[in-house]
């Protein structure tokens, strides 16, 4: 028994002798790997980054004031309001579960787990699943600039009648529940059309054809405006929509480019082809509308460039400079017979979301499937039949998710708060029924 207690009185002794010792290096080789992981950043990768998260994080006041200027003169700050407040929501919503939602832990290929929430865990050291070279939050701070500027996007279809307070709560949900789960079936890890092989460079399915998708389920709830088919409603200021844009495209180079997540060659590829392609996509569009209508017009110039960015950025990490020239001037082509459309079947597309971002979002997704190569990325795929079934499948799964949700959404919404102004307001201008502001004082 004595020795027993020896022993015992020893061991105690031994375990506090040597317990702080193995705490602080089991302390130090965690410290050490973190300094080696964090080593392993580049410098010039994350430089590049962080310019390209300011490229797109500038392309949402960009989105404003393209179409500020299309809209009526009593609409335009109202218009400008609807894509400045996306900035502030979807930074919270991103910060406090979006990016988990987005990108986290994967639940079933469908959606990302809470495990990243309010950013735990989403320091400064890389995330190989993602990128190995640069800082896990300035990955998850480039992915939040999609997220603001997508929803922005949706407000082109409805510009002139949706009341403030619902769009803030559509805005919430449908960041929810429909942008992180698209956004995480087709870039987050094990998301279903990433294994399935589905090929979106920077936002063809999860940007483009899911805002398009969702406008066109906007329109059809809301109807048409006030006046519309019996009086005219011309853009107000064409150049602020010049400018708009301009913004646009340099932007897209931080959008298209930044998706590289590298300062690399495949970086200068995406660069090179966004830009081939939205001066094709520019020449189409200008040239259908001379022969169809007479003049070419600035704001078909305009459109077009847009056009050809949508149709391109499916794309951009996976063709060929020749093969963007034939992708944007399909897409400027497409997308100008697309946006006439509403004139044959009088819908409401106030600003040609559905004809530009949602049917060039979906030509350039198919064009992916044609003409990708692995002598750009070798990550990517050769375009061909089985390529084609992918991104088709791609496709057709997201048109009808983001369409049925999102149909969804707006009818509760319409039910329970309303989704249009009244009469009154909608003649008076959201600018003032909706702000008290005037966007021009004379």
């Amino acid at each position: 028994m004595r020795k027993l207690l020896i022993s015992m009185f020893f061991l105690l002794i031994s375990l506090f002798v040597f317990t702080p010792v193995y705490a602080q290096e089991v302390e130090q080789e965690t410290q050490e790997v973190a300094v080696q992981e964090v080593n392993n950043i580049s410098g010039a990768d994350t430089a590049f980054i962080i310019i390209c998260a300011a490229l797109v994080m500038i392309m949402t006041p960009g989105v404003a004031l393209f179409y500020g200027g299309m809209v009526r003169r009593k609409n335009v700050l109202g218009t400008l309001m609807q894509s400045f407040v996306v900035l502030g929501i979807a930074t919270v919503i991103w910060l406090v579960y979006g990016y988990s939602l987005a990108f986290g832990p994967d639940i079933g290929h469908v959606i990302g787990s809470l495990k990243w929430a309010f950013l735990d865990g989403v320091g400064f050291e890389p995330d190989p699943t993602y990128s190995s070279t640069i800082p896990h939050q300035l990955f998850m701070a480039f992915q939040m600039m999609f997220a603001i500027l997508t929803p922005a996007l949706i407000t082109g279809a409805f510009a002139e009648r949706f009341k403030f307070k619902s769009f803030i709560l559509f805005i919430v949900i449908w960041l929810t529940i429909v942008y992180c789960p698209i956004a995480h079936w087709v870039w987050g890890q094990d998301g279903w059309i990433k294994n399935l092989g589905g090929l979106d460079f920077a936002g063809g399915l999860v940007v483009h054809i899911a805002s398009g998708t969702s406008a066109f389920a906007a329109i059809l709830i809301m109807g048409i405006r006030r006046g519309y088919h019996h009086e005219a409603m011309p853009p107000h200021n064409l150049p602020l929509t010049f400018i708009g844009a301009a913004i646009l495209w340099i932007g897209w180079f931080g959008f298209n480019a930044g998706s590289a997540l590298a300062a690399s060659g495949l970086a200068v590829s995406a660069f090179v082809v966004t830009h081939i392609a939205a001066g094709a996509a520019l020449i189409s569009w200008s040239l259908s509308e001379w022969i169809y209508r007479g003049k070419p017009t600035v704001l078909g110039s305009i459109s077009g460039a847009v056009a050809g960015l949508v149709a391109i950025t499916p794309a951009a990490g996976f063709v060929t400079p020749v093969s963007a020239l034939f992708i944007g001037l399909a897409g400027g082509a497409i997308c100008f017979f697309a946006v006439n459309l509403k004139e044959r079947f009088g819908y409401d597309d106030s600003l040609d979301v559905i004809g530009v971002h949602g049917v060039g979002g979906i030509a350039g997704a198919l064009l992916t499937g044609i003409f990708a190569t692995t002598l750009v990325n070798p990550d990517g795929a050769d375009g061909g039949v089985t390529l084609l079934k992918i991104q088709v499948i791609s496709v057709i799964a997201t048109i009808v998710y983001a369409f049925v949700v999102s149909f969804i959404i707006l009818k509760i919404i319409d039910k329970t708060m309303g989704l249009r102004v009244s009469d009154r307001e909608e003649l008076e201008g959201l600018d003032l029924s909706q702000h008290g502001e005037s966007g021009y004082r004379f």
